[in-house]
């Protein structure tokens, strides 16, 4: 059998996931508590070369994949993203992670171009007001947050918001719910996520513990190699966690992808208990 009907038939059966993750950068304008990747605005950039994204959504989209996530660090920080994503988007679905405070000025009539595209973005939003949410975050992030948002709804680009947490009572759940309905965001696109014990989470003792059977197999690219998961290419005290790289070498995609396909015959099956996918 062929890699790419392996992997179409990996997806099919839920196996795998079908997005192909890109970390496309590691620096970020926040400093979040919980961060996977240690991402600030002092750490090593590790940028993905425009050209490198690309060319890898091109590879992804011949190889079977059916869509494509950018994350970080915060994307939006690197100049050139908007025109990556317009590229991107003509090969595969794409879904941006972001923390949703930089839409303003001329990034946001950048952004603004993504209307009607194939592009979906996807903002934190942790809690249902400013004093806890910007707690774990970072000053102001909650009031960029809720008047980004409305915003590129009004421009026609589909909005996803995610919350992180490590505790909720129902009263927050419920004021969460209120919040996101406000803000023009259904329900069904509004995710909880759990805190993983990996990064600047795990080195302050917070999170579950989420070995690799117990991760969504998502094929993520780094700047560094492959990885099993986007949960997988993190960085604690300085460090990259190397224990979900699956390769370092990342040209052709089809190696990491082969890599992949193969090992998914030894995972046990429930995997994805505690992660099921990164959004």
């Amino acid at each position: 059998m062929q890699l790419r009907e392996r992997i179409e038939k990996a997806i099919g059966t839920g196996a795998m996931s079908g997005r192909l993750w890109l970390y496309s950068n590691y620096h970020c304008n926040l400093t979040c508590h919980y961060c996977l990747t240690e991402s600030s605005p002092t750490v090593p950039k590790r940028i993905l070369p425009k050209e490198r994204m690309t060319a890898l959504a091109a590879e992804a989209k011949e190889l079977g994949f059916t869509g494509i996530g950018i994350t970080g660090g915060e994307p939006f920080i690197v100049p050139w993203l908007v025109d990556a994503i317009e590229e991107i988007s003509g090969e595969l679905p794409l879904t941006v992670l972001t923390n949703g405070t930089l839409f303003m000025g001329k990034r946001l009539e950048e952004v603004a171009r993504l209307g009607g595209r194939d592009v979906r973005v996807q903002i934190s939003l942790d809690r249902p007001n400013p004093i806890d949410n910007d707690a774990m975050r970072g000053p102001h992030n909650f009031a960029k947050v809720v008047e980004a948002i409305p915003k590129l709804i009004e421009y026609g680009i589909p909005v996803r918001i995610a919350s992180t947490i490590d505790s909720q009572t129902e009263h927050e759940k419920s004021a969460l719910e209120d919040l996101v309905a406000s803000l023009g965001v259904a329900k069904e696109d509004h995710v909880l996520r759990i805190i993983v014990d990996r990064g600047l989470a795990g080195a302050e003792g917070m999170g579950v513990r989420a070995p690799l059977e117990q991760l969504s197999p998502e094929l993520t690219i780094t700047t560094t190699g492959a990885f099993y998961s986007p949960y997988g290419p993190t960085y604690q005290d300085g460090k990259l966690q190397k224990d979900l790289l699956l390769t370092q070498k990342t040209n052709p995609l089809r190696h990491s992808a082969q890599i992949l396909v193969d090992l998914l015959q030894t995972v046990p099956r429930g995997a994805g208990d505690i992660a099921e996918g990164f959004i």
